[in-house]
């Protein structure tokens, strides 16, 4: 939703400056959730399909799913159209399976998946994940590890993205954040700290933004209205 009222604002400006006019710009939580529904509503609609769950496989779309490999770790393989499927067959040792009744075609494959899965499944719990891999991508088959964050960290990609960045923390000296996203040529955004203690920023923010006077924001502190860190400055002296 904050992404989809970020674009929304985005177009009203460009409409403003196109018009000079201002308009409203409406997000619901539940209505940019449902915009990713989009294929099973003219499914209902012209069909009567009600969707359900599918777990990790692509309904209607084979090969196309998770599958564990031999030292626990998992990838997604891609290969649904015939030429990728033939390459994927190669891959694996079997290219047999290209000329398989069960798996001729798209909606063969489809219609097949249960049995599709367990082949695929079965090579890649034969197999390291490096394996799989250097395989797949060596036969230029779509495949991609699950990355976990020790994956990220050492990923080179995610390196040279500058994705990864150390920040200044009060407590710890410094503490890695995700870089911001996505990036501008001519006004990159940056990270000064990383969050402060709750309530670090209350006193100065209700002086400089709301204009409080110091004795008017210790009455809010004393009602338990707003909290502010013991540790940050009293309103009016200066902040580290």
């Amino acid at each position: 939703a904050g992404l989809y009222g970020a674009l929304g604002a985005l177009v009203a400006l460009r409409y403003r400056d196109e018009t000079g006019k201002g308009q409203l710009v409406d997000t619901a939580l539940y209505e940019c959730a449902f915009s990713l529904m989009e294929p099973h509503v003219p499914a209902y609609d012209k069909l009567g399909k009600i969707a359900g769950r599918a777990g990790s496989r692509l309904p209607g779309s084979a090969p196309n799913n998770l599958y564990a490999s031999r030292d626990g770790r998992w990838v997604h393989i891609s290969a649904p159209d015939d030429a990728l499927f033939e390459r994927l067959a190669a891959a694996i040792g079997q290219p047999g399976l290209a000329r398989d009744a069960r798996f001729l075609g798209r909606q063969a494959r489809g219609a097949n998946a249960d049995a599709l899965d367990g082949i695929i499944a079965g090579w890649c719990g034969a197999h390291d994940l490096a394996e799989i891999e250097h395989a797949l991508h060596s036969a230029k088959v779509p495949a991609t590890r699950i990355f976990d964050m020790a994956d990220i960290f050492s990923d080179p990609h995610y390196r040279a993205r500058e994705m990864l960045i150390a920040v200044p923390d009060a407590e710890l000296g410094s503490v890695t954040l995700a870089a911001p996203v996505p990036k501008l040529s001519a006004s990159p955004a940056g990270i000064r700290h990383s969050g402060g203690r709750i309530g670090q920023d209350t006193r100065r923010v209700l002086a400089e933004f709301a204009g409080m006077t110091p004795p008017e924001v210790e009455q809010l502190v004393a009602s338990g209205a707003v909290y502010c860190d013991q540790a940050a400055p009293a309103s009016g002296e200066a902040a580290p």
